[in-house]
């Protein structure tokens, strides 16, 4: 069985707020997309699911005051370029893009003004939000433009298994010799089972985060670290992914899914409380109190559920915030809470820590251009440095938008030169395995991951657990590839290979920093 080959201008993979603000840029600019998603429906992604807000600009605030409460939280490791870049770049791209362009029905408060909210560690009321479903209003307000766009073609259902580069793939050897490049991927078509080969002149990956490698994470399903795995492999440079962000409050009930409940909450008046109802952030950081870090709050947390043995804490809103307050502002959040019970209005809500965002990820510079020519990493499985060792609440849209704008800039000012290597020879897909990979073994493989990542190098992490989780995840690994090369290509194998290559990179990043910095905390 031999694979098609298509050809594309720019090869986009992941259709978040990265991949879809730089793909409708390009498309935008008279540039062939293609774009493909593993998911069902391209508006399935971490975007889709991102609660609170999008960072803009508030009454009295500045470019200086959003720096610093991005370095601050960012426990002094931010990227200066970076931040600066965000800072001075962000406001404007929220205006022309998500704004003007795709007219995303953001909240506005009855004089007609964007409702502008606070959250932890920020100095000012600064973020903008579609009530508590702001990535979903996003989302779906960029994807009705790319859907209709003629220069844009999307592949749902379709899963990237790895980045092309002359020097791994091409038939002609002598391709060794030029410098390293990406060219495109192979993508498996899911419903079919068949193997595209998509040559594309500039890749830009944005597959979003791996939460997945973790037992307890607010991330979807295809969060498992597809376009870390795929970066390392093809020999991209990958930085701080020792840094992954646990958000303090998932939603806890024994067998339910962990669904985030926004920081935002906590911006309003929230306050995190133990079973009888009583505030304990005061004695953890008495300046900020429930809008610490992140960091912080989820490692006080952990600490208040270790003291008292207890398997989770509570968010109280029902002392701190009107009931019609809670009901406008978060209409979402009681929906799905409701759902188990829980009336926010008059309730305490059952939370606990889970896996959020990866800070680090596959090295990009200003534009996006990663160490592989050809290839550009945006989002969240980007490492721009803006974050540094610690994400400020609501950056992480803001800096999907802009570095997606500026992606796509970069890639219409060098596309005009941009030709394929007369050595490129990328040949089909070779089909090895005929069976379909048992769905026990994937499932099992998948649950050792999760447990030994939540265990060993979750929230705390130690010299010893470390260890034992690198020794425990090689081994894993050597398997998991056995079996890869054994079975049917498939999604689920696609993400399991990829899941226990990201564990390994993340445990062995979280040994080799002996330094607490950020959301990486050492005993």
């Amino acid at each position: 069985m031999q694979g098609n080959h298509l050809q594309t201008d720019v090869l986009v993979i992941g259709s978040g707020i990265a991949g879809a603000t730089a793909a409708l840029q390009l498309a935008d600019a008279g540039v062939d997309v293609l774009m493909v998603t593993r998911a069902r429906e391209p508006e399935e992604s971490n975007t889709y699911y991102a609660q609170g807000g999008i960072i803009y600009e508030g009454k009295g605030d500045s470019k200086a005051l959003l720096i610093e409460d991005l370095e601050r939280a960012g426990a002094g490791h931010c990227n200066p370029e970076a931040v600066a870049l965000l800072a001075s770049e962000g406001p404007r791209l929220v205006r022309e893009i998500l704004l003007e362009k795709v007219g995303v029905d953001f909240d506005h408060t009855r004089d007609g003004d964007l409702s502008l909210v606070r959250e932890g560690s920020h100095a000012a009321s600064r973020i903008i939000h579609a009530a508590d479903a702001t990535g979903k209003a996003i989302e779906i307000a960029l994807l009705r433009k790319l859907k209709q766009h003629p220069h844009v073609t999307i592949l749902s259902g379709h899963t990237a298994i790895d980045l092309l580069t002359p020097s791994h793939h091409s038939q002609n050897r002598l391709a060794v010799y030029e410098p390293h490049a990406c060219v495109g991927a192979y993508v498996l078509d899911q419903t079919s089972g068949e193997v595209l080969c998509c040559l594309a002149k500039k890749t830009v990956l944005a597959t979003g985060g791996l939460g997945q490698i973790f037992l307890r994470t607010t991330n979807p399903q295809g969060a498992r670290g597809d376009g870390l795995a795929m970066a390392y492999r093809a020999g991209a440079r990958v930085i701080n992914a020792e840094f992954v962000q646990f958000h303090p409050t998932a939603f806890y009930m024994q067998d339910a899914a962990r669904f985030l409940i926004s920081e935002a909450v906590r911006g309003e008046g929230a306050r995190l409380v133990d079973a009888a109802g009583t505030p304990f952030m005061q004695r953890y950081d008495a300046e900020w109190k429930d809008l610490a870090p992140r960091d912080v709050v989820a490692r006080s947390i952990h600490r208040e559920m270790l003291q008292h043995a207890v398997s989770h804490v509570y968010l109280d809103l029902r002392s701190y915030i009107e009931r019609d307050r809670i009901l406008q502002h978060f209409p979402n959040i009681h929906q799905k809470c409701l759902q188990y019970g829980v009336d926010i209005t008059k309730d305490l809500v059952p939370v606990v820590p889970a896996a959020h965002y990866a800070c680090g990820g596959v090295w990009a510079d200003g534009a996006g251009r990663t160490t592989l020519q050809h290839l550009y990493a945006i989002g969240e499985v980007s490492c721009t440095g803006v974050h540094g060792a610690n994400r400020l609440a609501s950056a992480s849209l803001l800096e999907a938008l802009v570095w997606g704008a500026r992606a796509a800039e970069d890639i219409c000012a060098v596309l005009p030169e941009t030709t394929f290597s007369p050595r490129l020879e990328i040949p089909p897909w070779t089909y090895i395995g005929s069976e379909l990979p048992d769905p026990a073994l994937v499932s099992q493989d998948m649950s050792s991951i999760k447990h030994i990542m939540w265990n060993y190098v979750g929230l705390v992490r130690t010299t010893r657990r470390l260890e034992r989780a690198i020794r425990e995840l090689r081994n894993l690994e050597t398997e998991i590839e056995e079996f890869y090369r054994a079975a049917r290509i498939h999604d689920s194998l696609i993400g399991l290979r990829n899941a226990v290559r990201t564990a390994l990179i993340v445990a062995q990043a979280a040994w080799t920093n002996r330094r607490s910095m950020g959301c990486h905390y050492r005993e």
